[in-house]
């Protein structure tokens, strides 16, 4: 399970370094992808595989289900860390989360979500981030 947040930066190359805390678990090739929320989603080999079982399941007569799809697969890209436990960023998945230079990872279970160090303070700072009605809906789902 992934945990925490911890701040980094993006060289002039495109690489970011996977922190320390987050490598082990993450092993020596994961998937990366578009995220929801103008973030980037990290999965291990074996959580992508899970969520690449599931998606298989979704209808291709629904719309929505092959706009996700395409939206998942046409920015992931397989990793593997070199010895520094650098990474390169793609192009488009920079643009996509507007990752320029400074950066937070953060933790979310069976992921990582890599994000814009602002984007990530707006986000957190926005009014309704947790407000009752998500805290309401979190009960409808048991939580």
């Amino acid at each position: 399970m992934f945990l925490g947040e911890i701040s980094h930066s993006l060289d002039s190359k495109g690489r970011i370094v996977i922190p320390s805390k987050f490598r082990e678990e993450l092993g020596s090739n994961f998937v990366i992808t578009k995220g929801l929320d103008k973030c980037l989603s990290v999965y291990p080999a074996s959580e992508w595989k899970v969520f690449e079982e599931k998606l298989k399941t979704l209808p291709v007569s629904s719309h929505e289900a092959r706009k996700f799809t395409r939206f998942l697969f046409s920015g992931a890209v397989e990793c593997e860390p070199d010895k520094q436990g650098r990474i390169l960023l793609p192009q488009n998945l920079r643009d996509y989360a507007g990752i320029k230079d400074e950066i937070v990872s953060i933790g979310v279970n069976n992921k990582i979500e890599i994000w814009n160090k602002q984007c990530w303070t707006d986000y957190n700072d926005e009014e309704n981030y947790i407000d009752a009605e998500l805290a309401e809906k979190m009960n409808e789902f048991g939580i």
